[in-house]
């Protein structure tokens, strides 16, 4: 299955501008082949804390962008937005995957981060999601999550491929290059990272989109400005590496008490 990457600049809380800039893109990816589009965290708005403009309910205009863009090009298209919830009265940062015959997944970030004040205005999702892409088992996960390894080893038997978006800056782009290469070799797992470029709430964001193959090799990667990479994802090299080097048949997860 072929997967793009699109590394795209964000406009800052204008959700119509980032539509319309997005779609060459979209269309380019298509034109290429691809049968999975991942664009970054907040693609519609940045990731600003202002969820009070920014916030949308479930099925609201980036939903709808997502799913008309999926049907339209006939591909599988995830981005992540704000969308709000009645459980706390925070919104969650959610990723959704829509599919090109309607289809509409969604995960809720579970990682919210206190060193930006995250945690102050999104609410935190309980349950992981993954879901076959066109025989691709596909695992979904937000930014910091990408920090947090046992979540992606209590998915990885059921994983051939994580998808990753992200706000990473450019400060920090050596841990989300470094944390993405692990993702990959300790759940012998393809890992698809999307992070924005430009700068938005005060932070410069630089790229360092990826896509990772299960031995860790790089297979495509940019930094710097918008683009779109391409990879192909084959999920028989994740179940030959897996018979050939058993890791997660011999992993000890959850792991053993120390003893007092």
């Amino acid at each position: 299955m072929r997967v793009a990457v699109v590394q795209s600049d964000i406009v800052w809380e204008d959700p119509q501008s980032n539509y319309v800039a997005l779609r060459p893109w979209l269309s380019a990816a298509a034109a290429a082949d691809a049968r999975l589009v991942v664009l970054p965290e907040m693609f519609a708005t940045g990731f600003s804390m202002r969820t009070e403009r920014t916030a949308e309910r479930a099925g609201g205009p980036t939903t709808a962008f997502l799913r008309d863009s999926a049907r339209q090009h006939g591909f599988w298209l995830a981005g992540s937005v704000a969308l709000r919830s009645d459980e706390d009265g925070r919104p969650r940062n959610s990723l959704l995957l829509a599919g090109p015959e309607g289809e509409l997944h969604r995960y809720d970030k579970i990682h919210a981060s206190a060193f930006g004040g995250e945690q102050d205005h999104f609410g935190c999702g309980r349950t992981f999601t993954t879901v076959d892409v066109e025989g691709v088992r596909v695992t979904l996960f937000v930014c910091y999550d990408l920090r947090f390894a046992d979540e992606f080893w209590a998915t990885a038997e059921s994983t051939d491929c994580y998808l990753v978006v992200a706000s990473w800056p450019t400060t920090r782009l050596a841990h989300w290059t470094t944390l993405l290469t692990a993702r990959a070799i300790e759940n012998q797992a393809y890992v698809v990272g999307s992070n924005r470029v430009g700068v938005g709430g005060g932070d410069d964001f630089s790229g360092g989109s990826m896509v990772v193959g299960p031995w860790g090799e790089i297979l495509a990667t940019a930094h710097g400005g918008p683009t779109m990479l391409l990879a192909d994802v084959d999920p028989q090299q994740v179940r030959e590496l897996r018979q050939r080097l058993p890791v997660l048949a011999e992993r000890r997860y959850p792991a053993p008490q120390v003893a007092p």
